[in-house]
């Protein structure tokens, strides 16, 4: 392999130039992930006027995203244990680009469920693939800032793409809106079909900082610090599938914006998870380059913030007026989008690398879950009140409960040095 030029950053050890590179395709890759994602819950008024669906009736079309999105993800990331993860990341992306395209034309709700389950299908093995790839370019002291970057690909490309997406729909139809993803999704396969290339970090950094033999999955799958690693996870995910699905319909009949506002307000929360989520990033890495233990600047700064977001979304019927309510939402949903980064780093700190790609998948599939269930929860919470706005908040607030608890288990349970040591000495 060709040696590449390599670049320092404060003072730590070099990395190189085709790393950023690829942090930067990795990134654009969650960005037009994360715009297919949420083009749904943009146009879930048109949606459901066109269609003629109940909210109950979309949660469960939303939903439909993750039936087969954890499976994928479970399959794809054992796949890529053996495999390499550029194909697999332009194949996944091909199959996108199909999955938009196909809902320019007029769509039963039957034909856009379908799509969906494709979607989901495909989109299922991203994360978790896209972080295993670049943590074939970051050592594992290195990796807390990369995995933040990628995570909030997803909340960049929200930002991005939300208010061109929506004016694409209020000047022709939501139909046009998945097209254009479509389109996106073509543009970023080509780009990456020319610049992507393999890490070089492979079996040696299985020497440096995991035992280099493999280590049987029951043993990685059911420790204290993988399992509330992942229920975290879990907790904060559920505000990102109430994202995607129903904060658009939530600015709309629940606080009365138009959906030209509704099409800019709905980035702020993404937003606001960017610089979340990247401080977090930065804050870890800073803190254990100072020697302070990853149970500290991993589980409990991780775990903790997820609960203080859940804190805050049980403050919301409290609240006295629909702009301060905006905010603490805000804060609220953006809070917990730091454990992303966290707990695909004690996965990696964990775990031999030739099973890595296995384990982030398993993580995925099941923190992933949370899509299955939220946006069922949100919808039927609507219907079942006379007030959508009483009924959008009681499912932000049952968010708030879960996150809670998931937030203060992960502090608790999160111990990933014990952890470590438990697994080298086969206990």
């Amino acid at each position: 392999m060709t040696s590449q030029p390599t670049i320092s950053v404060s003072g730590a050890q070099p990395i190189a130039r085709k790393a950023w590179v690829m942090l930067a395709m990795l990134f654009a890759f969650m960005l037009v992930n994360f715009a297919s994602k949420t083009v749904m819950g943009l146009s879930a008024v048109p949606i459901m006027h066109e269609l003629g669906l109940s909210h109950t009736e979309f949660g469960t079309l939303s939903a439909s995203f993750f039936y087969l999105f954890a499976l994928s993800a479970l399959i794809i990331g054992f796949v890529v244990n053996k495999v390499r993860t550029t194909p697999v990341l332009l194949l996944m992306v091909a199959i996108w680009a199909v999955c938009q395209l196909i809902a320019v034309a007029p769509l039963g709700a039957a034909a856009l469920m379908a799509s969906r389950v494709a979607l989901g299908a495909a989109e299922g093995p991203a994360f978790p693939v896209g972080i295993h790839a670049i943590f074939k370019w970051f050592p594992d002291s290195r990796r807390a800032l990369p995995a933040a970057v990628i995570s909030q690909g997803s909340s960049f490309g929200v930002v991005v793409a939300l208010p061109a997406l929506n004016a694409l729909l209020l000047a022709f139809s939501w139909h046009w809106a998945f097209g254009a993803v479509g389109i996106a999704a073509i543009v970023w396969a080509l780009v990456w079909f020319v610049v992507a290339q393999e890490g070089p970090i492979g079996d040696e950094h299985g020497a440096e900082e995991t035992p280099s033999a493999r280590i049987p999955y029951t043993r990685l799958l059911f420790n204290r610090t993988m399992l509330s690693a992942w229920l975290c996870a879990f907790g904060a995910y559920w505000g990102v599938a109430l994202l995607v699905s129903w904060f658009t319909p939530y600015l709309t009949e629940g606080l009365g914006f138009s959906q030209f506002a509704a099409g800019w307000l709905s980035t702020v929360p993404w937003g606001a998870a960017i610089v979340v989520a990247v401080w977090g990033g930065w804050l870890s890495e800073r803190l254990a380059a100072r020697g302070v233990s990853s149970r500290v600047c991993r589980g409990i700064f991780g775990g903790g913030m997820v609960a203080f977001g859940g804190v805050l979304l049980l403050l919301l019927p409290f609240i006295p007026s629909h702009a301060l309510e905006f905010v603490v939402l805000v804060a609220g949903l953006s809070m917990g989008s730091v454990i992303y980064a966290m707990q695909t780093a004690i996965i990696a700190e964990l775990t031999p690398v030739e099973q890595r790609g296995g384990l982030l998948a398993i993580g995925t599939a099941i923190w992933s879950l949370a899509g299955v269930v939220a946006p069922v929860v949100m919808g039927k919470l609507i219907d079942t009140n006379g007030d959508p706005h009483h009924g959008y908040q009681l499912g932000f607030v049952a968010f708030g409960a879960v996150s809670l608890v998931a937030g203060l288990i992960g502090m608790v349970f999160m111990q990933p040095e014990t952890t470590r040591r438990h697994l080298r000495a086969g206990r």
